[in-house]
């Protein structure tokens, strides 16, 4: 063929480069029915740390797979690993899957802050740590917490520890109309009521720095060895968890410790996801206007949740405690 003479090529005179891009990609991915089941106890570094069948004798180090991208993979997150699981030193697992989370605890830097983080993933509770001195109690972060439990899927308990420098009765008081379990603990005594309360479960904990959740963590996980810090001049505990890390209780059970907080953001929660917790409410919030904040008159004169107590007196300090926790959630003061 004379150069040049381009006109008379057709499709078969066409020459492909073989290499990169010369093959549709594939978007099947491999099933790995060989997979093992593990729950994430740790992450540092790009690196997660995971018990296989959520047994703590059986630990293996994983990376996420590619083809995982970039998933969110918390501690808590029931994952599915291939690769090398033996645990041996220096060998590396793949997490290629994370399963459906039975619950989030969730928060945001602040009530601005449009990024949400999972903290923790599937545990059955919240222990909210708070002491009754030193530091004094904060109330407004403690209704916070519940409304990320209620938001979240998780069962709320209530910690009260130092009670051995103040009684909890003026606190316990606040709380009595949301039926919230409690467990009080004391300097000089074993923690035996709380260790039966989180005994077979997956229990998150989280609290103020300096309101003692460490020191409560290595009490009830004796080899934990955990750091304890001492509250500081200005009322204030200093960070002693850096990371949220998963320790295996002895008999069974797990508590998953989380970094002390200063607030608690709750920018992804909606006044509906709070109402819907409380069942004697829930149906009657369906009925209330468009964009209700269920807080009643004067900033919600149409709410339906007050037709609720009209009917059933006995409801009224169930509703006065859950628009507490509205106020808390549309910004209140967490002291």
């Amino acid at each position: 063929m004379a150069r040049g003479d381009w006109r008379r090529l057709d499709e078969s005179d066409v020459r492909i480069r073989p290499g990169k891009g010369s093959r549709p990609r594939s978007k099947r991915r491999p099933e790995h029915a060989d997979a093992v089941t593990a729950m994430v106890v740790g992450k540092d570094r790009g690196r997660w740390t995971c018990a296989v069948d959520a047994d703590p004798d059986r630990i293996v180090t994983a990376m996420r797979a590619r083809e995982m991208g970039r998933v969110s993979v918390v501690v808590g997150d029931v994952v599915a690993l291939v690769g090398d699981v033996s645990g041996k030193p220096d060998t590396l697992a793949r997490i290629i899957r994370v399963e459906e989370r039975s619950s989030v605890l969730r928060r945001t830097a602040d009530d601005t802050d449009p990024h949400e983080r999972v903290v923790v993933a599937n545990a059955a509770q919240l222990l909210i740590v708070t002491s009754l001195a030193d530091p004094p109690p904060r109330p407004g972060f403690i209704d916070r917490c519940l409304v990320a439990c209620y938001a979240g899927g998780l069962a709320p308990v209530l910690c009260l520890t130092k009670a051995d420098l103040a009684s909890p009765d003026e606190l316990l008081t606040g709380y009595a109309g949301l039926d919230v379990p409690t467990v009080v603990t004391r300097h000089d005594e074993a923690p035996d009521g709380l260790a039966q309360r989180l005994e077979d479960r997956v229990t998150a904990l989280v609290g103020h720095s300096g309101v003692g959740k460490s020191t409560l963590v290595n009490r009830l996980v004796p080899d934990a060895e955990l750091a304890t810090g001492d509250v500081s001049s200005v009322g204030k505990g200093r960070h002693t968890s850096v990371a949220a890390v998963a320790l295996p209780l002895p008999g069974s059970g797990w508590v998953i410790d989380t970094p002390g907080v200063r607030s608690f953001g709750l920018a992804h929660v909606t006044a509906d996801d709070i109402v819907e917790a409380f069942e004697e409410f829930a149906e009657a919030a369906e009925e209330c206007p468009s964009n209700c904040g269920h807080l009643g008159p004067p900033e919600d004169p149409g709410c339906a949740l007050d037709d609720v107590v009209r009917q059933t007196p006995a409801d009224a300090d169930r509703l006065a405690s859950l628009r507490r926790l509205l106020v808390s959630r549309a910004g209140g003061a967490e002291s």
